[in-house]
Parts: structure tokens; sequence; C-alpha cells
């Protein structure tokens, strides 16, 4: 039985464990969840997240920049501002399921 299910199994490559991982990682964080939670609902610039959360914009930036380098939001430039908006939908659909399951009573 043991062959017969490695013999199926197929696992999983070491640069997709690595971007998993991350990716958990990412949400594993209170403020980025809610860094993206706000981008679900609409494009913001560093000001408006900043604001919005009541966090210091010293650490949206940051925030926003490991989300970048993840693929986890893009951005756009408008003169100076920049204007975030979240990057990949299989992610959103888990963070808002996973929020969903804390919301389950």
């Amino acid at each position: 039985m043991d062959e017969l299910i490695k013999k199926d199994y197929n696992g999983l490559d070491e640069e997709t464990l690595f971007i998993v991982s991350q990716t958990f990682k990412a949400l594993a964080d209170p403020t980025r969840i809610r860094i993206l939670h706000l981008l679900s609902k609409k494009e913001c610039s560093v000001t408006e997240i900043s604001e919005c959360l009541e966090l210091k914009q010293s650490n949206v930036s940051h925030q926003l920049r490991f989300l970048k380098n993840l693929r986890l939001v893009k951005y756009r430039r408008d003169g100076k501002t920049m204007y975030y908006e979240h990057d990949d939908e299989h992610v959103m659909k888990t963070l808002q399921q996973t929020i969903d399951h804390a919301l389950h009573e």
C-alpha cells in the first residue's frame, strides 16, 4: 500500500514549497492581513492605508514592500503618489475564506 501511494504521489518541488511557506508567512502577520483586507476592497495610496488602519506610514511602506516582493500586491504611480492593490486572486480567496472561518460560529 505504501509503495502504491509513493508511486502515485508527485511531491511539491522546492520552489513551490518556498513560495507557499512565504505566502503563509505573509498571512501570519496581523498588519499584513489588515492591509490585504483593505486592498481587497479598493486600491489605496500609502497615506490612505496609513490613515484608514491607523498605522505609521513607514510601517505601511515596509509591509507593502514585503507583500510586493511576494507579488501579493502591485502598484501604479500617479504623479508622486503610489497606489496599491492586491495582485493575487488565489491568495485573496484564501484570506477571505480564512476570515469567514474565523467569523463562523
